[in-house]
């Protein structure tokens, strides 16, 4: 297998929230009740700020790249063993850049039913309760 063939172990996390303090959580399909923001690995030649733009799209079909701040902060978490044969052999961690996207109000959501069943908007203390990652969990607490 070449390089190209694992996923890449950096990822990007894009929390959605409104300027009323209500945040975007999805609920993943697999594994289900695990609720997050919108996620996403890197492709290979890819910056986090097209990442970012690109699984937002993907995840919600929202755009706009005016409303995507990063927040300059990244955490590395260890990668389930779950999921570790996606990756190449001894790699345990992943690299998680954090992006904000500020909507001014509640909007309704285009999801992947791919990746996702359903969504929900929630009080930030709410969501980061129903969060299932602690970096997802983070970077709700962390909200401009």
């Amino acid at each position: 297998m070449t390089q190209r063939t694992y996923r890449r172990p950096e990822s990007v996390l894009v929390v959605i929230y409104t300027t009323d303090d209500q945040v975007l959580l999805m609920r993943r399909c697999v594994p289900p009740d695990f609720w997050q923001s919108v996620t996403g690995s890197l492709d290979w030649q890819e910056q986090p700020r097209q990442a970012a733009e690109r699984e937002l799209f993907e995840e919600t079909g929202l755009l706009g790249p005016e409303r995507l701040l990063d927040s300059g902060v990244s955490r590395r978490f260890d990668i389930w063993p779950q999921w570790r044969h996606r990756y190449q052999p001894g790699v345990c961690e992943n690299l998680e850049h954090c992006f904000y996207f500020c909507l001014p109000a509640i909007t309704e959501i285009r999801l992947n039913p791919e990746e996702h069943s359903e969504y929900v908007w929630l009080r930030r203390q709410d969501a980061v309760q129903q969060a299932a990652s602690w970096t997802n969990q983070a970077a709700i607490l962390a909200l401009p």
